[in-house]
C-alpha cells in the first residue's frame, strides 16, 4: 500500500492545495511547439466592505490572465476563476491555468486578499487583510473579478478589458453581464467559492476541495452536542487545535510583514498584522481559554458556508481528504448533506490526499489533469457545466481505498449512489470488550486521570510531522476492544459512539461552563497481532462534555479503512492530546459499561464482526498504544501492551488519582519535549 509523505511546512499551510505537485506547475519535458495560450499579469482594484470603524476599502488584486489561442470576441470561451490556499499566491495555480487554457478555457488565477507578497521582484501580492474568505470581503472581491471577465471592469496596469468570455443570454442569463464561469481551488481557495456563489448568481459551478463547512468546528472542534449526524455546528464550544491555529497565524503574519516592511504596502499594518482585527482577538481568546467565546464563534461562522448554505444553488463537486486533520471528512459531509437536502446538484469525493499528506501517484494533479483520476473527473465536470460537452456527471459518493492502490490510484476509487453507505453495525461495551450480543453484556469500569493542560497523548505535530508514533501515557487512556477479526472488515463513513463517563471534578465544575467542562479525545485504533497501533490518518474526535451525568453521543472521525483479519478494533478514550488545548483542571474520569445503560460503538455498513470473549473483567486501563512514563515507543508506532500497573475492576486504587494527576503533569511535559 503506497504511503504519501507529510508536506513541508512551507507547502502545508499554503495549501494552495498541496502547492507542490497539486495545483502548482510540475516539471515536464520541454517542447518547441508554441504554447496554445497567452498569459499576462493584470492588476485589478476592487472595493470591499469596511473593517470595524474603517470606511469602504479598496484593494489591488494581483492576477494572471490565461487566454487560449484563437479565442476572441467572435469565438469566445468559458472562464475558470481560481485562487490560492492559505499562505500561497497566484503562482500556485500556474499549472492549472496553463492546463485548462490549453483545453480552451479562459483562466483568471489571482492571489487572495492579504496574500502573494514576495521578496523576489518585490511583489506586494494582493492588498488588504486576511478576512477568512468572508462574503463581504473576499466574496465581494471575487465578484468584481467576474466583472472584469465580463468586460465591465478594466485592469489598472494596462487599462485592458476582456470581451472573449462566453456570455449567458436568454433563459440562461441569471443576472446582468452574465458569463459562463466556474471556480476551483482548495482549502482557503475552496471556501472562497462558496462566498462568491453566495454573492454572485453569475457563477455557474464550483469545485471546492479540502475546505471547511464551519470554521469554528475546524479550529476548535467538538464532536458531541451536534444537532444531527451530518452537522458540525455544535452547541457546546469545542477545544482549540493549538498547533494548527498557531501555524496559520505564523504564515499569515509573515506574508503581512513582507508586504508592510519589504514592499511598503500600507494596507496591512498593525494592530493585527495582515489579519482582520477580530482574528487576532480570537486567537488570543482561544489560547487563553482553550475554547471559542461568542465573538470568536460569530466571527468564524460568518466566514463559513454553514451560515449561508441556503444561498448556494449551483452544481457543486466536493473533494475532501481522508488524510486531513485540519478540515476533516465531517466538513464536506455536512456541506453535502445540506445541499442534497435542498436538491442542489452535488457530488462528493473522499480522496486520500489532504492537508496532512500529498496526493499519491495517479490521484490528483491539475497541472496535468488528463493523467490522474480527479483531474479527469474535474475536467469532465467543467466540460459539462461550462462547455455543454458530455453527459451529466454522476451525482454520487466516490471514495478512495488505499488497500487497493498498487501504484496507480485510479482503480482504488469506487462509487455508490449516495452517502452514507446503507446500514449500520452496533457493538456493545462489555467489561473490556466490544461485543455484538447486548444480552450478555458484562459490567465493568476503568478510571483514568490527567493534570491540567497535560499533553499525555500524541497523535501528530499538525502541519509538520506524522512520522512519530502515536503514543498514550499510562493511566490517562482507556479502551474497549473487539476480539481479533475473523475476516477483513472495511469501514466507510463516520462511526458513532455512546459513552458513559463520570467525573467528580467535572460534575461540580461544569456549572462554570465551558472552562470547567470535561475534555476528552475519542479514537478508533487498528491494533495488529504484534501490538502495532494504526490510527487511520491520525484523525481523532475531541469532545467537550456539557454534562457528565448524561450519556455522551460522539461522532467519531470519518474513515475509509480496512481492518485486516486478525487485527483488533479498539475504541479509545484519552484525556489529552498534544495538538490541542486540554483540560483546564485536573480530572479523574471513569468509563463504565453495563447492560442497563450500554456503551456502544456503531459502525457504518452491514459488517461481519466477531463476538468477543465473554470473560468478565475491567475495561483496559492504558491502551497499549504508547510507552510508560519516561519510555519511548518504537518508530513504527507499536508499543507495549503492559502498563506496569493493572487496574482493578472498581477502578484505580485509593489515593492514586490525586498522585496520578500530579505525575501526569510531569509526564505531559516530558511527552511534549520528546515529540516536539
Amino acid at each position: 500500500m503506497p504511503r504519501a509523505t507529510a508536506l513541508p511546512l512551507a507547502l502545508l499551510t499554503a495549501l494552495p492545495l498541496v502547492v507542490a505537485g497539486v495545483l502548482a506547475p510540475t516539471a515536464h519535458a520541454a517542447t518547441s511547439a508554441p504554447a496554445p495560450y497567452t498569459v499576462k499579469t493584470v492588476k485589478i482594484t476592487v472595493t470591499v466592505a469596511p473593517e470595524g470603524a474603517l470606511g469602504t476599502r479598496t484593494c489591488t488584486v494581483d492576477a494572471d490572465l490565461y487566454r487560449p489561442a484563437g479565442v476572441n470576441a467572435t469565438h469566445p470561451a468559458p472562464a475558470i476563476l481560481a485562487t490560492n490556499g492559505f499562505g500561497g499566491s497566484k503562482d500556485d495555480q500556474a499549472g492549472l491555468g496553463k492546463a485548462f487554457a490549453a483545453k480552451g478555457y479562459v483562466v483568471l488565477s489571482y492571489s487572495g486578499l492579504g496574500f502573494g507578497s514576495s521578496l523576489q521582484g518585490g511583489s506586494r501580492g494582493s492588498g488588504c487583510k486576511i478576512t477568512l474568505d468572508d462574503r463581504e470581503h473576499d466574496g465581494a472581491a471575487a465578484k468584481q473579478l467576474i466583472d472584469f471577465l465580463a468586460g465591465v471592469k478594466k485592469a489598472d496596469n494596462d487599462n485592458s478589458t476582456v470581451d472573449y468570455v462566453t456570455k449567458d443570454t436568454g433563459s440562461r442569463a441569471k443576472a446582468p453581464n452574465d458569463i459562463r464561469i466556474g471556480m476551483t481551488g482548495g482549502s482557503y481557495g475552496g471556501e472562497i467559492q462558496f462566498a462568491t456563489a453566495a454573492v454572485d448568481p453569475r457563477l455557474d459551478t464550483i469545485v471546492p476541495l479540502i475546505t471547511w463547512n464551519d470554521l469554528a468546528y475546524s479550529l476548535a472542534p467538538n464532536n458531541t452536542s451536534l444537532p444531527n449526524s451530518t452537522s458540525v455546528t455544535y452547541k457546546t464550544p469545542g477545544t482549540e487545535k493549538i498547533d494548527w491555529t498557531t501555524l496559520f497565524f505564523g504564515v499569515g503574519f509573515l506574508d503581512g510583514i513582507m508586504a508592510t516592511v519589504v514592499t511598503q504596502d500600507p494596507t496591512r499594518p498593525a494592530p493585527c498584522t495582515n489579519f482582520a482585527d477580530q482574528a487576532c482577538l480570537s486567537k488570543v481568546q482561544l489560547d487563553s481559554t482553550g475554547y471559542p467565546d461568542k465573538a470568536t464563534l460569530d466571527f468564524a461562522r460568518h466566514a463559513s458556508v454553514e451560515s449561508y448554505i441556503d444561498r448556494i444553488h449551483i452544481p457543486t463537486l466536493l473533494g475532501q481528504g481522508q488524510a486531513d486533520t485540519l478540515f476533516t471528512l465531517h466538513e464536506a459531509t455536512a456541506t453535502y448533506a445540506s445541499l442534497k437536502a435542498r436538491k442542489v446538484a452535488v457530488k462528493m469525493i473522499w480522496q486520500q490526499w489532504g492537508h496532512s499528506h500529498a496526493p499519491v501517484a495517479g490521484e490528483f494533479d491539475l497541472s496535468h489533469p488528463d493523467t490522474n483520476y480527479e483531474g479527469r473527473v474535474i475536467t469532465a465536470w467543467f466540460d459539462h457545466y461550462l462547455m455543454d460537452r458530455g453527459q451529466a456527471p454522476s451525482l454520487d459518493f466516490t471514495y478512495y481505498r488505499d488497500w487497493l492502490d498498487k501504484g496507480n490510484a485510479a482503480p482504488a476509487f469506487t462509487s455508490v449512489p449516495r452517502y452514507p453507505i446503507p446500514g449500520t453495525t452496533t457493538l456493545y461495551g462489555s467489561g473490556s470488550s466490544l461485543i455484538r450480543d447486548a444480552r450478555v453484556i458484562q459490567p465493568g469500569s476503568s478510571t483514568i486521570a490527567t493534570g491540567p493542560q497535560a499533553p499525555t497523548s500524541y497523535t501528530e505535530t499538525s502541519g509538520l510531522d506524522q512520522k512519530l508514533p502515536v503514543t498514550d501515557a499510562p493511566l490517562s487512556t482507556t479502551a474497549l476492544s473487539t476480539a481479533p477479526l475473523t475476516s477483513d472488515v472495511d469501514v466507510v463513513g463516520i462511526p458513532t459512539a455512546t459513552l458513559r463517563l463520570s467525573s467528580p471534578t467535572a460534575q461540580q465544575s461544569q456549572k462554570f461552563a465551558p472552562a470547567g467542562q470535561l475534555v476528552a479525545f475519542i479514537k478508533l485504533y487498528d491494533v495488529a497481532p504484534d501490538g502495532t497501533i494504526t490510527l487511520p490518518h491520525r484523525v481523532l474526535s475531541p469532545i467537550r462534555i456539557a454534562d457528565v451525568t448524561k450519556p455522551v453521543q460522539v461522532s467519531l472521525p470519518g474513515i475509509v479503512h480496512r481492518f485486516p483479519k486478525g487485527h483488533v478494533m479498539k475504541l479509545v478514550v484519552s484525556l489529552s492530546d498534544a495538538a490541542y488545548k486540554n483540560n483546564a483542571l485536573a480530572q479523574v474520569v471513569t468509563l463504565s459499561t453495563s447492560k442497563t445503560a450500554p456503551t456502544t460503538l456503531t459502525l457504518p455498513g452491514k459488517l461481519n464482526l466477531p463476538n468477543a470473549d465473554m470473560t468478565p473483567g475491567p475495561v483496559d486501563g492504558p491502551t497499549g498504544s504508547g510507552p510508560g512514563i519516561g519510555s519511548s515507543a518504537s518508530s513504527d508506532g507499536s508499543g507495549s501492551n503492559s502498563s506496569g500497573s493493572s487496574l482493578a475492576s472498581t477502578g484505580l486504587p485509593a489515593g492514586l488519582p490525586v498522585a496520578a494527576a500530579g505525575l501526569l503533569v510531569l509526564a505531559g511535559i516530558a511527552q511534549r519535549r520528546r515529540t516536539a
